[in-house]
């Protein structure tokens, strides 16, 4: 992915997957156009065959990192449709400006593992811990909370920040923001993205 026509971008949505619900879960973003589907980069390890992610064992260079770059309907659809993970669905308060910048960044940091690889590490570079890394270097303002490291509990911190919509408690706002029904009622269909947001409340 050496280059890129980022055209007309309009916002980020943020997504939280979780293997079981707990304290901690898979955090990625999709990138929202005016004139393209959204665009979903998910930051993952890479297992072997018949390797399992192990969370102590991404502290010893056990997995490689990767960037997995593609529709919402492949990326979000294997977690909700095939594996049954529990998956919300946030808008963010971000700008076109916020979101062109972040893409940027992501894109750079793409090519960069291209050619210098690295391993995924739960606490150092793991989904959630770059995800922050990258919204500072596009200008967020914010300091650390544990909340980036216990990541299945940052739609909380999102809320408390207010960088989803707050006009909602918070317990609603979540449950709203399930999108598995949606999800599933909508495989296979050319407008996954709209159907799976339709019981989301506005930016």
């Amino acid at each position: 992915m050496r280059s890129a026509r980022c055209g007309c971008r309009k916002s980020i949505d943020f997504y939280i997957s979780y293997f079981t619900e707990g304290p901690v879960g898979h955090t990625f973003l999709s990138f929202i156009f005016d004139d393209a589907p959204p665009l979903t980069i998910s930051i993952e390890t890479r297992p072997e065959v018949g390797e399992c992610f192990a969370p102590v064992a991404s502290l010893f260079k056990q997995f490689e990192l990767i960037y997995v770059v593609g529709s919402e309907r492949d990326l979000v659809g294997v977690r909700t449709n095939h594996r049954g993970e529990p998956t919300y669905l946030y808008r963010l308060n971000s700008s076109a400006d916020d979101a062109r910048r972040l893409l940027l960044v992501y894109l750079e940091r793409i090519n960069q593992l291209a050619d210098h690889p690295e391993f995924y590490n739960m606490l150092t570079n793991s989904c959630t811990i770059n995800i922050i890394r990258y919204a500072n270097a596009a200008g967020r303002q914010g300091r650390f909370d544990i909340r980036h490291l216990l990541n299945g509990l940052i739609d909380s911190y999102l809320y408390h920040s207010s960088r989803v919509n707050t006009d909602l408690p918070f317990d609603e706002l979540r449950r709203r923001s399930l999108i598995n029904q949606a999800a599933q009622a909508a495989d296979g269909a050319p407008d996954f993205p709209e159907r799976i947001r339709a019981s989301l409340p506005p930016r």
